[in-house]
């Protein structure tokens, strides 16, 4: 560890070789993905979900070529990113990418490059506050892009908004000083099948982009159906397990 270390620590060899053939795995189903799709692969960002390990494994995967990263619990993302950014020189980004409860938005719109998981124009209204602030303390020092959480199958514990209501929460985020709107995230449930949901979802992509044009980001696919959500256009792929393996029995 460095002086300037606070505690991010370092794994061992062991689990840093683990880590190194899980991401080659990984890199090499998305570009075969890609591959089938007719997409080039760097039209789609593999963004590794670190949620529930340590600061250490973020050292390691950057250290792997990585450099963006995927949490959603707080404050466990907001210390994880402040150790790993008093490391790290060179640019790394931290996305947001669970649900937010409303009197969190203060610490996410400290610490998050991008958020993934913006579904009600109330949330809209307390990150902008929260970034704002952010940007005038000395915090951060550049706006908050917000992709806007799509709910596929109306399940109401799923997060997202309504297709329906896709159209005037994109508007509210646009009258937002502090916030880019940049595009769409949806999680596919596990009802029916991958292809399907994914289907669906590009559907509601088009028709947003012939309002929303410059929001071209498409936050889909994760370790179970990242390649049926490249096939269907994803920009993003949410990948944790695959990666990472099994959780932690103690999460940091």
């Amino acid at each position: 560890m460095t002086a300037h270390d606070p505690g991010a620590g370092r794994p061992d060899p062991v689990r840093v070789a683990d880590l190194a053939g899980r991401l080659e795995q990984v890199r090499t189903r998305l570009d075969a993905a890609c591959a089938r799709a007719a997409r080039d692969p760097a039209e789609v960002d593999l963004l590794v979900v670190t949620k529930f390990f340590p600061a250490a494994d973020v050292l390691a995967l950057y250290d792997l070529g990585c450099r963006a990263f995927g949490e959603s619990r707080e404050p466990e993302a907001g210390t994880k990113a402040d150790q790993v950014r008093a490391v790290v020189d060179d640019p790394i980004a931290f996305h947001m990418i669970g649900q937010i409860q409303r009197r969190k938005a203060r610490s996410v719109g400290r610490w998050a490059d991008v958020v993934h998981s913006l579904d009600s124009a109330r949330l809209a209204d307390a990150l902008d506050v929260a970034v704002r602030t952010a940007l005038d303390s000395g915090e951060r020092s550049d706006l908050l892009d917000v992709l806007v959480q799509v709910n596929l199958d109306g399940a109401p514990d799923r997060g997202g908004v309504m297709p329906t209501d896709l159209d005037a929460l994109a508007a509210a985020v646009r009258s937002k000083r502090a916030l880019r709107l940049r595009g769409l995230m949806v999680i596919a449930p596990q009802s029916s099948t991958p292809a399907m949901w994914m289907e669906r979802a590009a559907a509601i992509r088009s028709g947003f982009l012939d309002h929303h044009p410059d929001a071209d980001e498409f936050s889909a696919g994760m370790s179970g159906d990242l390649d049926e959500a490249v096939r269907h256009g994803s920009t993003c792929v949410r990948v944790g397990t695959a990666i990472m393996g099994a959780r932690p029995l103690v999460s940091p």
